[in-house]
């Protein structure tokens, strides 16, 4: 493929994780608080009060202190640092799956550059530590037990990655971890099992993050329980991949390929072939567009691509997750939200209510990778999710917990 890497990771029988999946709509994510925090006092309460295993530690001769005997023995964060966002999640296990007890989302823009340079900037990494601490601080300030802090392909590609995950740790007392391609993917699905259509035979899960693009392909005949709805039964869901792949490209790389403020219909078809390229070397290997021509299928986005897309689609005043998560489109709605940003100016784009100017010069970029999906495998509807990889994280150390197991509470939910 011209100007990109290989794609990597294509299996046909992708062995299933062992991971639950989520039945709660966690709460809108927030914009932190964590402005005028001590960073010497985050970093010296992360470490004097959670353990390496992630669990509280008690100071003090007698036993633990006030912020140890404060910590309910089970509330779980996940954080997914990815090439654009930084986010996270803090969460208890409730009997609907989870509830979400405080949430962060800030646009970092990590892996800029990283694809010319190969190595993350000093001023990206700035950001994104200064995006941590805040997370560090909701962390200790909720008391969180369980923890798992991922990040993904800024982090995988990077030269200087190492040096940053350790300045992390040294700045925040956060230990991040860089996961795999199949990992990320896995909980990804995870992540949005339950807006899947199970009705149909096949639905392909996709994430179109800052600097990959994650797809991934369900043969939903494999479901043994086709009609129930606990989240014990849901964790079949894991095996019913059939073939997954992370493309390397994702919208931050595409938009400074292609440019993402001045975007002309010849360079939006430009984003579009660079992509079928690659999502054609998938379809040739595994043959999805035969299998699907006469089942039923659908698509389910979990990325700001498609939530983006739906906000203007329902014509929002201003971007509501309680519409957008779970939402379906047709693909001619889709493609018609993709038609009128392709129209506006650079301008237009910015006074988007469910864009905005941290957004504006990557969602065309967003949307021709989108396009490329449609015209691979012609599916006429498609899913929006506003959860992903934090739920999926959220979910799967719930279950490694025992929180889901038959016959628990937590698993009487429908």
């Amino acid at each position: 493929m011209k100007g990109w890497n290989n794609v990597s990771g294509p299996s046909g029988n992708a062995r299933a994780a062992a991971t639950a999946l989520p039945g709660a709509i966690p709460a809108q994510s927030k914009t932190g608080d964590g402005a005028g925090s001590d960073p010497a006092r985050i970093e010296a309460r992360m470490r004097s009060d959670v353990r390496a295993d992630g669990q509280v530690a008690a100071r003090g001769k007698n036993g633990a202190d006030a912020v140890a005997r404060s910590v309910s023995p089970g509330i779980y964060a996940a954080l997914d640092l990815g090439t654009n966002n930084c986010r996270l999640l803090v969460a208890k296990p409730s009997r609907r799956g989870f509830l979400v007890i405080d949430a962060f989302s800030r646009i970092i823009r990590l892996g800029e550059g990283v694809l010319s340079s190969g190595l993350l900037s000093e001023a990206a990494m700035t950001r994104t530590i200064a995006a941590l601490k805040i997370c560090s601080d909701k962390m200790i300030r909720r008391g969180v037990t369980r923890s798992r802090l991922i990040a993904t392909e800024a982090c995988r590609i990077a030269a200087n990655s190492g040096v940053f995950i350790d300045r992390v740790r040294e700045v925040t007392g956060l230990g991040i971890e860089i996961v795999t391609q199949e990992t990320e993917a896995k909980l990804a699905v995870s992540g949005c099992a339950s807006l899947i259509d199970r009705n149909c035979d096949f639905a392909l899960v996709f994430d179109i993050g800052g600097g990959s693009s994650e797809l991934i392909w369900l043969d939903l005949r494999r479901l043994e329980h086709r009609s129930r709805r606990t989240l014990y039964d849901r964790l079949d869901v894991q095996n019913c991949i059939a073939a997954w792949t992370s493309l390397p490209i994702g919208v931050v790389n595409l938009a400074e390929r292609h440019g993402g403020r001045s975007v002309t219909p010849e360079n939006y078809e430009a984003m579009v072939r660079d992509v079928m390229e690659a999502t054609g070397e998938f379809e040739a290997a595994h043959g999805f567009g035969k299998k699907i021509a006469n089942s039923r299928a659908h698509f389910l986005g979990t990325s700001g691509t498609v939530t983006t897309i739906s906000g203007i689609h329902l014509k929002l005043p201003a971007y509501d997750r309680s519409r957008v998560d779970g939402c379906w489109l047709s693909t001619e709605e889709a493609r018609t939200v993709s038609g009128d940003l392709l129209a506006m100016s650079y301008a237009e784009r910015v006074d988007q209510p469910c864009i905005g100017r941290e957004r504006a010069d990557l969602v065309l970029a967003g949307c021709a990778i989108l396009e490329a999906l449609l015209r691979t495998w012609p599916c006429q509807r498609l899913r929006v999710a506003d959860r992903g990889l934090r739920e999926g994280i959220l979910t799967s150390l719930m279950a490694e917990d025992g929180r889901y197991r038959r016959g628990n509470r937590h698993d009487r939910s429908s």
